[in-house]
């Protein structure tokens, strides 16, 4: 900041103050000493205010709100290019000055504990009740608004404590996947197939998890085995069982990201879908996600009631 601008709002902010302490010391002079049964001589809907005095207690709020602001402003920044004089502020004190010295602690402290766990597999550490609820709290912060609390996820997001992964439901491959985060492309087809074959491949693909058709939708599942098999396969395979590679999911489950509805299966086909999935390296680091893959590892792993 120049110095033109640092005087203009040092000297605009301590003009400010001085009107108001003046305005307050200006008005308080003026006022009657005792009260009396006088109005201020006007009324609105037959109420009438007495012209009392400001009260004692109410003035000294407004001395101890001026005390406050001009200790504030000798503390922290607020005066142009003043830094401030409160001890250990190297620099002056900002926001993110004070995250970054909490960060720094937490590194400190916690920093040990972090680097051994990665250096462990992922499933010796999905092994560990310490290091688990570690995962468990950066799965909380991070994680639980799209998967939900317990993991289980919500429409469009994937539940976290089965056996079917999109893109592999190995360690190393949870890791990759958090680390880099993913970015699903399923294309639409309305265009390509038309209604009627939207209509037919949706009966096809429910067909190949014990699913009927509807009552009163015509569907032709043979023509729609024939348009999955030239535009479909590719990404879900020729049994429909998925392509982890592609992170096409497996048809002939149960578990259906989008629903499995007849309606939700063609609008699906018809206008495509695009999840994402946020790359967490930047934000929470390898020895952070190492953890967190232990823990998503783990729920998996649960033997099942």
């Amino acid at each position: 900041m120049t110095s033109f601008w640092s005087w203009y709002i040092t000297l605009l902010s301590l003009g400010t103050i001085a009107a108001l302490v003046w305005l307050l010391l200006a008005t308080r002079k003026g006022q009657r000493a005792d009260s009396t049964e006088e109005t201020v001589g006007h009324s609105y809907d037959g109420i009438e205010e007495y012209d009392n005095p400001l009260p004692r207690w109410w003035f000294m709020l407004f001395v101890a709100t001026v005390i406050f602001a001009l200790g504030y402003l000798v503390l922290y920044p607020g005066l142009g290019n003043w830094k401030g004089v409160l001890p250990g502020y190297e620099g002056g004190w900002t926001q993110v000055k004070e995250w970054q010295r909490e960060m720094d602690r937490a590194s400190e402290q916690y920093g040990p504990l972090y680097a051994k766990y990665a250096a462990m597999p992922v499933e010796e550490v999905a092994k560990d009740p310490q290091a688990l609820k570690m995962g468990g709290r950066l799965f909380a912060s991070n994680c639980s608004v799209c998967h939900g609390s317990d993991a289980k996820g919500a429409y469009g997001f994937p539940n976290l404590t089965d056996h079917d992964w999109l893109y592999g439901g190995e360690p190393d491959t949870i890791k990759t996947t958090i680390l880099n985060g993913r970015q699903a492309a399923m294309p639409a087809w309305k265009d390509v197939i038309g209604e009627e074959g939207i209509r037919n491949v949706a009966g096809y693909v429910r067909s190949l998890s014990g699913r009927d058709t509807p009552e009163g939708i015509s569907v032709d599942v043979e023509q729609g085995q024939k348009i999955y098999a030239t535009n479909c396969v590719v990404c879900h395979g020729p049994d429909a069982k998925g392509i982890a590679a592609m992170g096409a999911p497996n048809l002939t489950d149960n578990i259906w990201l989008y629903g499995s509805s007849f309606a939700q299966i063609q609008q699906t086909l018809r206008y495509g879908r695009n999840g994402r999935m946020p790359a967490q390296e930047a934000i929470l680091g390898n020895d952070k996600v190492h953890l967190l893959a232990a823990y998503v590892y783990s729920l998996s792993q649960q033997p099942e009631k």
